[in-house]
C-alpha cells in the first residue's frame, strides 16, 4: 500500500524531467550556416556566404590595374585561398571587411604567361602578359644573330644551294629549356607588356640601361665600336633594328645607336655548312746583300696574301664561333712571301755603323699550318680586349710554329690559357701560343723562325674549341708591353 502511494510521485517527477529537456531542446536547436573560409598565406581572414559577392568587389574596386596593364580582369592575391565550410555557431563576414584586408597587401593578380628557362641547374622565370609578347622577342632575338630571310627559308627546308661562296643553317636552337604555362601573376612581380623591353632584356640583361650615343661627322662602325669598348661583330647585333649589314655600313649624321654591351639570357646555337674565302698571309724573309750598305733595305718581292675557299663545319653561340672544322679547301691565289733585301756590307769609315746592325724586320712565319680559320680577331670582345686572333682548322694536336726567331722566355702552365709559350725575338716584339695540348720548347731555349714549337690544343678554362690563340706584343707581356693585332706582323 506504501509503495502504491509512491509511484504517482515518481511519475509526476518524469513528467517534470521530459518537460524541462523538450523545453530546452526547443530553444537550443543549433541551425547549420554554409559559407566560405577566406585565408591569405595561410592565416583566416573571415567567414563569408558568397565568394562570388568577394571575386567581384576585388575585380570591381581595382580599375587602376585594369587600366595599367589593359586587362579585363583583376584576381586576388597568391596564396589566397575560399575553401566551403559548414558553421553551426559562427556569423557570417561582410565581403567588403575581408576585402579591405586583402587591399592592404595590394598584391592582386592578373592572368598571365610565366616563362620557365633552364639550363643545367639555373633556372630564370619571365612574366608576359600574352605569350605573343615571348614569340616577338624572340623572334628579334633571333633576327639580331641570323639574316631572317635566311631563318625562314631554314625552317620551311628551301635553303638555296650554295654557289661559289654562302652557308646554309644545318641545326638551330636554344641550350635553354623553355616552358610557357598560363597562370596568375602578382602585380608586384614584373610583368612584360612590350615586345621591345622583353627584347632588351632577353639581349642585354639585367643591368644594362638603354645606353644611346648619337652619330657625329666621321664616324663608322668600327671607331664607334672601339671607342665604347665593343667589337664590330657586338654593335650590329645590338643594332639589329638598323638593319646595317656589315661594319662597312654607312651610318646617318645625328642617329641614335646602341652602344651597350650584348649579354644574352638565351643561348642561340646554330650549326653552319660555310664556304668562305679566306686569307692565307704572306710570310717575310730578309735577304741580305753584302755589296751595299749596311743602310740599304729595299723590299725586292712584294708580298702577297693568298686565298683558299674553306668548306667548313661551323658552331655558333650568340653570333660567337665557337667550334670550326675544315671539311674541304681548295687553293684560290697561292701567298707570295715578301722578300726584304738589307746590305751587309760595313762602311769602316763610319764607325758606328760597325757591329751595330740590328735586323727590325725579321722573317716572320705563320704559326700554323694552311688552310686554317680566324674564328676570333684582335680587339674588344664582351667588354674587355681581346689580345690576340684565335686560329683553327688544322686539327687538334696539329704543329705550331714560331712566328720568327728568338728565345723562348716563357714554357708554363696557365688556369686560363693552358700551356702557354712566349718568344722574345730581340727587336722589342714578343709572341704568345696559348692554348696548347703541348709545349715542346723549354724556357731559355733559342728557337728559329718557323721551329715547331708545340702542337695546336683547348687547355686553359678560357678554351671552348680546338685553337691557337696568337698573340703579339711591342715589350713583354704582362710587365709594360703593349699588345696589338698580330696581323700586322703580315702586312
Amino acid at each position: 500500500m506504501k509503495n502504491f502511494k509512491i509511484i504517482p510521485s515518481l511519475l509526476l517527477i518524469i513528467v517534470f524531467i521530459l518537460i524541462y529537456f523538450c523545453g530546452f531542446t526547443k530553444h537550443t536547436t543549433l541551425v547549420p550556416k554554409t559559407g566560405y573560409k577566406v585565408y591569405l598565406d595561410g592565416s583566416e581572414l573571415g567567414f563569408i556566404d558568397s565568394k562570388n559577392d568577394l571575386y567581384e568587389l576585388i575585380d570591381q574596386e581595382q580599375k587602376e590595374i585594369k587600366s595599367e596593364y589593359g586587362v579585363d580582369k583583376v584576381y586576388p592575391p597568391k596564396g589566397f585561398n575560399i575553401n566551403k565550410y559548414i558553421s553551426y555557431d559562427e556569423d557570417f563576414n561582410k565581403s567588403k571587411n575581408v576585402y579591405n584586408t586583402i587591399k592592404n597587401g595590394e598584391n592582386f593578380t592578373i592572368k598571365g604567361y610565366k616563362i620557365t628557362i633552364k639550363k643545367e641547374d639555373q633556372e630564370l622565370v619571365i612574366n608576359v602578359l600574352d605569350k605573343k609578347i615571348f614569340e616577338e622577342s624572340i623572334k628579334n632575338i633571333i633576327k639580331s644573330f641570323i639574316n631572317y630571310d635566311e631563318y625562314l627559308n631554314y625552317l620551311n627546308d628551301t635553303q638555296p644551294e650554295i654557289v661559289d661562296v654562302g652557308e646554309i643553317i644545318d641545326s638551330l636552337y636554344f641550350e635553354e629549356t623553355i616552358t610557357i604555362k598560363e597562370t596568375l601573376i602578382s602585380v608586384n612581380d614584373k610583368i612584360y607588356t612590350e615586345v621591345e623591353d622583353l627584347t632588351h632584356y632577353l639581349l642585354f640583361g639585367d643591368n644594362v640601361k638603354a645606353q644611346k650615343y648619337t652619330v657625329a661627322v666621321g664616324d663608322t662602325i668600327a671607331s664607334i665600336a672601339e671607342a665604347n669598348k665593343l667589337n664590330s661583330q657586338e654593335f650590329l647585333i645590338a643594332n639589329a633594328d638598323l638593319n646595317l649589314r656589315d661594319e662597312t655600313s654607312l651610318l646617318a649624321v645625328g642617329e641614335q645607336v646602341s652602344i651597350a654591351l650584348i649579354n644574352p639570357v638565351l643561348s642561340l646555337t646554330y650549326d653552319l655548312t660555310l664556304v668562305e674565302d679566306n686569307t692565307v698571309y704572306y710570310s717575310k724573309e730578309t735577304k741580305y746583300d753584302y755589296s751595299k750598305n749596311t743602310s740599304y733595305k729595299e723590299v725586292t718581292q712584294k708580298g702577297v696574301n693568298g686565298i683558299t675557299r674553306n668548306t667548313q663545319k661551323v658552331h655558333m653561340v650568340n653570333g660567337d664561333i665557337e667550334k670550326a672544322v675544315i671539311i674541304n679547301s681548295v687553293v684560290i691565289r697561292e701567298p707570295i712571301t715578301e722578300i726584304t733585301t738589307r746590305g751587309r756590307k760595313y762602311n769602316y769609315v763610319t764607325s758606328t755603323e760597325q757591329g751595330n746592325y740590328i735586323d727590325l724586320s725579321g722573317d716572320w712565319k705563320w704559326p700554323t699550318n694552311s688552310p686554317y680559320i680566324i674564328t676570333s680577331p684582335y680587339g674588344y670582345r664582351g667588354g674587355s680586349i681581346h689580345e690576340g686572333i684565335d686560329i683553327t682548322g688544322t686539327g687538334y694536336g696539329s704543329p705550331i710554329y714560331a712566328a720568327r726567331a728568338g728565345y723562348v722566355t716563357e714554357s708554363y702552365w696557365q688556369r686560363t690559357g693552358g700551356n702557354v709559350i712566349i718568344l722574345d725575338h730581340q727587336n722589342g716584339y714578343f709572341t704568345m701560343y696559348a692554348h696548347l695540348s703541348a709545349r715542346l720548347v723549354e724556357q731559355g731555349q733559342y728557337v728559329s723562325a718557323g721551329m715547331r714549337i708545340g702542337s695546336m690544343g683547348c687547355s686553359g678554362t678560357m678554351c671552348t674549341g680546338t685553337h691557337l690563340h696568337f698573340g703579339a706584343y711591342n715589350g713583354r707581356p704582362y710587365q709594360g708591353g703593349k699588345s696589338f693585332d698580330p696581323r700586322k706582323l703580315y702586312q
